[in-house]
Parts: structure tokens; C-alpha cells; sequence
């Protein structure tokens, strides 16, 4: 006690330095503590992730059942809508050439008449699209598919006669792909390995008509209602442009030519009154007379799978 009351500096400093060790000692247990079990942690989950890495996942028996029975429902569910889709095109039936130029004979002859009844004009020599195979016969391996689009462009011509249009000026059927094409002597296989993959990939072909043809306003929209909600046939209308047969609109009627038709209706002093419609008189209509040309391509779709 004597040393420290005579070296009170000294030991102050001595007690201070201490009471810091003891500090330090502390701190630095405890942050051993923590890294031992920071470390613990690591170490425990690695070998978890190197455990479920080496394993082979499969569900459980419960899951299983239930993508199976998840499986089996979208198998019928698209198995319904596939052969719903098929009906929309209609069946695709084996059709010799002469077959199918004598269905043609028959289609032109029955649209013809049924425009003659509903005093619809068309086209001089109508061939319905089919000008080539009027006096030549088509591909063997064609003439089937020849056969189905018929059937649509016929179904196609008779919604736009009952629909009452005026006249059918213009009306182009695109060739289908296998048309024109020169025949291989072997046939392309249909699957199996041998199977390229656009041919694979394919699930739809088109069949494009572009048809004109002159109306009123009403005529048309009904040609575009039945189209779009067609049942029998899938449509698909990538242009509709029409035009109206009055490019401008009606001239605005002279005081003259109105004071002509009630004279006495205009007091003298005003030349330019407009008389009162004369009783009985026809109502002269601005608009909703015209005729309208419409212009639409249409892709009738088949669907191939």
C-alpha cells in the first residue's frame, strides 16, 4: 500500500492495464465462440448440400398419383379439342382426279343457280377459284386436298350469296403448297426418325382466297359476322378493306333549287329560306343508299396432326 501511494501513476496505469487484458481475453473468447459455431454451421450445411446432390429427387407416392391423374385428364382434354378442330375443316376422303372434276362440274353448277335465285352476279366464266382444273385433271396425291378445299370455297360462296350481296366481281384461290410441285418418285415418311423437323413442327396448313365483291353496308357486315362465327369451317380474316361506291359526300342543296321545289314557302324578301317539306313528298336519305366494295383475304385453316 506504501508503493502504491507513493507511485500512484504506476499503479493506476498498472490496474487500467489489467483490467483491459481482462477485457481482451473476454472478447476474444466469445468471438471464438461464435466463429466455432459459425463454423459448425457451415461445415453442417455443406455435407446437407452435398448430400441432396448425390441424391436422385423423385416425388412422393402421393404426388406421383396426382401428375398422373393430372396427365391423364390433359390427354383427353386435348384428344376432345383435336377432334373438334378436325370437324371444323371437314374429313379429308380419298378422291380420284375425275372425282374431283366432276364435284367441281356439280358445286359450279349448283352455285350458279343459287345466285341466279338470289340475283347475285358472277364473274363470266366461274370456275370457283379452280380456272386450271376445268379442262385438266389434277395430281393423284393432290386431288384429295383438292376435294376438301372445294368443299370450304363452295360453303364460302354460299354465305356470301345468302347474305344477299349485289355482284362477286373478283375471286382468287392461292395453290396449295403441293400443287404444282414436281411428284418424288419416293414418298416423304410421316414419322419415324427419318421425319425433318419442319415437317415434325407443322400442325396447321392454309388454304388463302381473296375475294371482292360489291353490297350494302348491311350485306357486308353480315358476310363478316357469319365468317368470323363460322362453326362448320375455321376462318381466319387477315384483311377486310372496304370502300365506299360515293367517294364524296352529297352536294348541299342551291336556295334555288329549293325555293323551286316549294315557291311559296320563301317569303320574298328572303331569297336563300329554305321552304318546309311538302306533305307527302319522298324523304330524301343522305346516307345508308350507297354500295360499298369490300375487299377480303381470308385463310380457311387444317389443322394436321
Amino acid at each position: 500500500m506504501n508503493w502504491f501511494r507513493e507511485n500512484r501513476f504506476l499503479g493506476a496505469f498498472l490496474i487500467a492495464f489489467v483490467l483491459c487484458l481482462a477485457g481482451s481475453v473476454w472478447f476474444l473468447f466469445s468471438a471464438k465462440s461464435d466463429w466455432d459455431e459459425a463454423s459448425t454451421r457451415f461445415n453442417q450445411t455443406a455435407a446437407e448440400l452435398n448430400r441432396l446432390e448425390r441424391l436422385a429427387p423423385y416425388p412422393s407416392p402421393e404426388n406421383v398419383r396426382k401428375m398422373k391423374v393430372y396427365g391423364e385428364d390433359y390427354a383427353t382434354a386435348l384428344a376432345k379439342l383435336k377432334d373438334e378442330l378436325k370437324m371444323r375443316g371437314g374429313p379429308i376422303a380419298p378422291l380420284a382426279p375425275n372425282e374431283f372434276q366432276s364435284q367441281l362440274r356439280v358445286a359450279m353448277t349448283a352455285v350458279s343457280e343459287k345466285a341466279r335465285a338470289n340475283k347475285v352476279k358472277l364473274p363470266d366464266n366461274f370456275f370457283l377459284g379452280f380456272d386450271e382444273f376445268a379442262s385438266a385433271l389434277p395430281k393423284t396425291e393432290v386431288a384429295p386436298l383438292l376435294g376438301q378445299e372445294l368443299a370450304q370455297v363452295e360453303w364460302l360462296l354460299n354465305l356470301f350469296i345468302d347474305a344477299r350481296i349485289d355482284s362477286l366481281t373478283s375471286f382468287r384461290r392461292a395453290p396449295l403448297a403441293d400443287e404444282h410441285a414436281a411428284s418424288s418418285a419416293l414418298p416423304t415418311p410421316k414419322s419415324g426418325p427419318g421425319r425433318t423437323p419442319a415437317t415434325a413442327s407443322k400442325l396447321i396448313e392454309r388454304n388463302v382466297v381473296e375475294a371482292t365483291f360489291v353490297s350494302t353496308p348491311a350485306a357486308a357486315r353480315k358476310v363478316l359476322n357469319q365468317i368470323a362465327g363460322a362453326n362448320q369451317q375455321f376462318f381466319i380474316i387477315r384483311l377486310w378493306h372496304v370502300r365506299n361506291g360515293k367517294e364524296k359526300g352529297p352536294a348541299r342543296e342551291v336556295a334555288a333549287d329549293a325555293n323551286a321545289v316549294n315557291p311559296a314557302a320563301a317569303p320574298a324578301n328572303s331569297p336563300t329560306a329554305k321552304p318546309s317539306p311538302t306533305p307527302g313528298a319522298a324523304l330524301n336519305f343522305i346516307v345508308g343508299n350507297e354500295r360499298i366494295e369490300t375487299s377480303a383475304k381470308i385463310e380457311i385453316v387444317r389443322f394436321v396432326f
